[in-house]
């Protein structure tokens, strides 16, 4: 299981990168769960992080943009992937229009990473068919962080069975929703590609700085166990 943190800076970008992480995220978390940041700075976040080196995988979120604005998603869309990101990040609401809306983006021509917004309930036929779409992977996530963690959204089974509708097809999948450090036990018996942080790794919440002492206790934490579960020795 990788670990994918959360920035909004280059400033954040090069300490998660100089941490340990294996995927940087950029969103702006005081916009929303998937708070999308000025174009220019995700241009200067993936600039420096190319010049810097380390092959470390980047995303970026286009923002919370509702699932009847097809015309807006499509714009925002096209404005990430052009900034040379390697995975574009798109919100996917429990509403009746999510599948027109994935239709929409696999035949983008960017590699789209729908995150299904959990806070309901995840919708799992969705799933199954962003799966069949052929996307380079899915997350779910929540958007009301103040209303607890994606386990206290999401039952085990519901979330067991997401991932495995993601792995029958080959999908990467992920997990993040105000996670902590104290749910690395439930992420392990899950076992998804990838789990991702922000409120973790912060002095206060999400919006808050990183705090580098936290980034290195969660790093430790992750990349210990994923070094148990491989049989590495664990330096």
């Amino acid at each position: 299981m990788k670990l994918l943190v959360s920035v909004r800076s280059v400033e954040e970008a090069l300490l998660v990168a100089d941490g340990g992480a294996d995927f940087i995220d950029l969103k702006e978390p005081g916009r929303g769960a998937l708070g999308g940041l000025p174009i220019t700075t995700i241009r200067e976040i993936v600039g420096a992080l190319r010049r810097h080196g380390g092959g470390l995988d980047i995303s970026a979120t286009i923002g919370d943009v509702a699932m009847h604005e097809g015309g807006r998603i499509a714009a925002c869309v096209e404005a990430v992937g052009a900034c040379g990101v390697d995975y574009v990040k798109v919100g996917i609401e429990r509403v009746p229009q999510a599948r027109s809306v994935l239709d929409a983006l696999a035949s983008s021509g960017w590699p789209i990473v729908p995150v299904f917004i959990a806070d309901k309930g995840l919708e799992l036929a969705d799933v199954a068919h962003a799966c069949a779409l052929g996307f380079a992977g899915v997350m779910a996530d929540t958007f009301d962080k103040r209303a607890g963690s994606l386990f206290d959204a999401v039952r085990m089974d519901e979330l067991r069975r997401f991932i495995v509708t993601a792995r029958a097809a080959g999908t990467m999948v992920g997990l993040a929703g105000a996670l902590r450090v104290a749910h690395e036990p439930l992420l392990r018996a899950l076992a998804p590609d990838f789990a991702g942080f922000r409120t973790a790794v912060c002095v206060g919440d999400r919006s808050s700085a990183l705090d580098p002492q936290r980034l290195r206790t969660l790093v430790a934490l992750m990349h210990r166990h994923a070094a148990a579960e491989s049989g590495a020795p664990n330096h």
